[in-house]
């Protein structure tokens, strides 16, 4: 990227489309190539072996790294402030690449209670199986992570806001008290993304994406991130994606992730201000128990949310007065806003994340951790706020008929 006259560090949206890429190195192509190839050819025997011992920059077999994923992966670490990021092929990958490289047998790892169900699913039923030690608190209460910390806990875990019911957690005081007990802390900011928060500005070690969300954004591929040091970086992309995991993510949706941040600014405002009308008209609907959106004053943790959080985001959380029932006939009268799990699409998604999403959880589990039979998840997409609007107040209004 060219350097600016003023000498001043480029902005978000400028590092976003033009950072690490000048098309005269490609022909003059505006748009970066992708490169389709699974491997390198080596300029002689004697480089090939010193790029596999690490002596030499470059690349050799497309499971580790591909030029088209190397500019994702320094465009995402830019935004996010981080020296380095691993792309993957989902985020799941991510998460599993990570865990699987930094922990062993016999240590331990804290989790914040709330956290998307498949996470829940790998860390308390897939990383036990292999002797590892896992812990579910309620982060919002410090206490409580502090007194699950011991010598052997690697690695504290947890989202904010976290999935399904946006509950915010204080990332300073959790990667403080963290630290204080020689582990790492990792933060899921997949409900946000760099655009509003970037959580290793506050402390935290790792940061992970699914980039199917509001990175890629258009509900188009799967994809995921981990951005912190380099050479924690190098590590899980030596060991947890080239040897532990194998997930690769593809140069075609590397490119489309690409495609997807050159927007990212400016859809997360659309996003958000969206929300915040529907989170509004929610608040103020007799057929609505409660709103979970952290834009809202009633929001519990409302000045926490906005100390860490730019903008308040694109979800919303909500429960009925008439609990599931009422839910399932809202989400059926429903005729723009879609049924669908995920998030971050351009499209306005709905789901009931007790029998979707977090199914992973028992019924005692979700009850123990604030995720209620009762409650709903809406995706704020890009379409025109009036026709979210009326479909939203029709399906709300039927229910009091």
């Amino acid at each position: 990227m060219r350097q600016n006259t003023r000498n001043a560090p480029a902005g978000f949206a400028t590092r976003a489309i033009h950072l690490g890429y000048e098309p005269a190195s490609e022909h003059g192509a505006l748009t970066p190539p992708i490169f389709m190839t699974s491997t390198y050819a080596f300029e002689s025997a004697e480089a090939g072996a010193e790029l596999f011992r690490g002596e030499r920059a470059g690349y050799i077999y497309g499971r580790n790294r591909n030029p088209t994923q190397a500019l994702l992966e320094e465009r995402i670490a830019s935004l996010e402030g981080g020296e380095a990021a691993l792309a993957v092929a989902s985020g799941m990958g991510a998460i599993a690449s990570l865990l699987w490289t930094l922990l062993s047998a016999g240590d331990e790892v804290v989790i914040d209670h709330t956290i998307y169900g498949s996470s829940f699913a790998l860390l308390t039923k897939g990383l036990t199986r292999f002797g590892i030690a896992v812990h579910p608190v309620d982060m919002t209460r410090l206490e409580t992570l502090e007194a699950a910390l011991t010598p052997k806990t690697k690695l504290v875990f947890f989202e904010t806001p976290a999935n399904p019911n946006l509950r915010v957690i204080d990332i300073a005081a959790v990667a403080e008290r963290a630290h204080a007990a020689g582990a790492l802390a990792v933060v899921d900011s997949t409900f946000c993304s760099p655009a509003i928060q970037r959580p290793l500005q506050f402390g935290a070690d790792l940061v992970v994406h699914s980039a199917t969300k509001y990175l890629g954004g258009h509900g188009d591929l799967l994809g995921g991130l981990v951005v912190g040091p380099a050479e924690t970086i190098k590590q899980i992309r030596t060991v947890g994606l080239r040897w532990l995991t194998g997930a690769t993510l593809s140069p075609i949706n590397a490119f489309l992730i690409l495609r997807g941040l050159k927007t990212l600014e400016l859809r997360m405002e659309r996003h958000c201000a969206s929300a915040s009308a529907l989170a509004e008209l929610l608040a103020s609907h007799p057929a609505v128990a409660r709103v979970s959106y952290p834009g809202l004053a009633s929001f519990p943790q409302y000045a926490l949310a906005k100390r860490q959080m730019s903008l308040p985001g694109g979800l919303i959380a909500f429960e009925l007065e008439g609990g599931v029932a009422a839910g399932t006939a809202l989400m059926n009268r429903l005729e723009l806003i879609t049924r669908a799990v995920s998030l971050g699409d351009a499209e306005t998604l709905i789901q009931h994340p007790a029998s979707m999403t977090h199914s992973t959880y028992s019924a005692e589990e979700r009850q123990k951790h604030g995720i209620s039979d009762g409650l709903v998840r809406l995706s704020v997409g890009l379409e025109t706020l009036d026709d979210l609007v009326n479909d939203l107040a029709q399906a709300l209004d039927s229910l009091r008929a």
